[in-house]
């Protein structure tokens, strides 16, 4: 090959290495920004008085006497929207009863949002349900539900032949010459006084357990749930992913039925997920009963075996790397197989080692449809330590599928799901950054 030829080739080379370097950069920032810009908003956001008031009430965060006094001043801004609709009801009573069943419909709709902008009226009964006994408690919630109170949809077929078109018609025109008239001007000009934003820092999103299924409260559940299920597949993966790859590497003779073993490793890398959940709920729940039910031991047990190939061979390669003749030197000095394996093969192959565990921590943590059949569940509580033998728990992944696909009031938590996104993401570079800097140290020891 002419020199000219093969200088446009490198550079035709590094040009694409380049190139592929700079959109795999803008895939991750495409990917990564509305995850992190959506997902900080579940720990910094506007919140209003109804938040302080769950902090203080559920929690017991907070300072009780600036609550009252803040209380008192966004009563005294509600008071006029209360009696607006006391006047309302009286003159409701006094109507033909054909005219006030014409009102009725559109006033329940009326209360019924203003019940979930601002929270129960004044001595009515409290709600069973803890979302029901708060208003908004987000800024941003707050000025949609506003708009929900202010206008109506409606469904207009006007057009021949054409599909029905979604509008809004302001209910202020529903009421007009009624005494309920003025309260669609009053609310969007008092709308700060009656709900008091105020910026708010809630870092203990990460470590608050959930009330009323994330409607309120944090994720430390699936946090902790997640923590547990990728340390413990690590725990039985490891140990048994290396010791195959030391036998496979340095005890195995090679042979047609070493070479199927190795055939039906790398099969198994390829295993799509669900198999293992199904394998997981057949083997370690049905079969040999580890628990009850699902439990953390299971889920672990089953991740385990879905990284297990990853981590056998990323540690043959790692084994191989090493020098043929540091095990020269070490037989040679009369040490025996065994003690050369454990002094000098694998501490010289630690750091590729390491590296396949990286990866197999980041897919375990990751990993939901494992998890569904053998150890996740949508709501939980903290689980301690020995309560994983025979406990499910709550997980980032399932509960991120959970809650963006099967919640009742989705719309009202994408806060919770992008939050939960953000955490997992962070959790996973947490774990891998914790392997790398011992990869890192390791290697830089055995180099002197």
């Amino acid at each position: 090959m002419r020199l000219g030829t093969r200088k446009l080739l490198d550079k035709a080379f590094s040009g694409l290495g380049l190139m592929a370097i700079a959109l795999m950069a803008m895939a991750l920032v495409l990917i990564l920004t509305p995850i992190i810009w959506r997902g900080s908003k579940a720990y910094l956001f506007k919140g209003t008085i109804e938040h302080r008031r769950v902090m203080l009430e559920q929690f017991g965060r907070g300072d009780a006497k600036a609550f009252n006094r803040e209380t008192r001043q966004a009563a005294e801004a509600r008071a006029p929207v209360y009696r607006m609709l006391e006047e309302f009801e009286a003159e409701m009573k006094a109507m033909d009863r054909t005219v006030r069943r014409n009102y009725k419909d559109a006033y329940g709709e009326v209360e019924e949002a203003l019940h979930v902008l601002l929270g129960p009226r004044p001595g009515k009964r409290t709600p069973v349900l803890l979302r029901q006994q708060y208003g908004q408690t987000r800024w941003d919630r707050t000025m949609v539900k506003l708009h929900e109170v202010l206008y109506a949809t409606e469904w207009d077929y006007s057009t021949p032949g054409a599909m029905g078109v979604q509008i809004e018609k302001p209910r202020v025109d529903q009421f007009r010459g009624t005494r309920l008239e003025p309260l669609f001007d009053y609310l969007p000009a008092h709308i700060d006084e009656m709900m008091r934003p105020r910026t708010t820092f809630y870092w203990r999103f990460i470590t608050d357990t959930s009330k009323d299924s994330h409607i309120f409260g944090g994720i430390w559940p699936e946090v902790l749930g997640t923590i547990y299920l990728t340390l413990g597949a690590m725990l039985f993966a490891v140990p048994m992913g290396v010791i195959a790859a030391v036998y496979l590497c340095e005890y195995a003779k090679e042979g047609r039925i070493i070479s199927f073993l190795r055939i039906c490793i790398s099969t198994l890398a390829g295993v799509p997920s669900i198999v293992f959940g199904l394998f997981g709920l057949a083997f370690f729940l049905n079969t040999i009963h580890v628990s009850d039910s699902k439990s953390v031991l299971a889920g672990s047990l089953t991740l385990s075996l879905l990284v297990l190939p990853t981590i056998i061979r990323s540690s043959e390669e790692a084994i191989l790397a090493v020098p043929r003749s540091y095990k020269e030197a070490a037989f040679g000095l009369g040490a025996g197989r065994w003690r050369t394996v454990l002094t000098v093969i694998l501490p010289a192959a630690l750091p590729g080692i390491l590296t396949g565990i990286v990866i197999s921590m980041g897919r375990a943590a990751g990993e939901t449809a494992p998890i569904i059949f053998t150890a996740a569940v949508s709501v939980g509580m903290p689980l301690k330590l020995w309560e994983t033998m025979n406990q499910p728990t709550p997980a980032l992944p399932w509960n991120i599928y959970n809650l963006c696909t099967e919640h009742e009031a989705v719309d009202e938590i994408r806060h919770v799901q992008y939050g939960m996104v953000l955490t997992l993401v962070a959790l996973v570079l947490l774990l891998n950054l914790a392997a790398i800097t011992m990869r890192a140290r390791i290697a830089k020891k055995l180099r002197g």
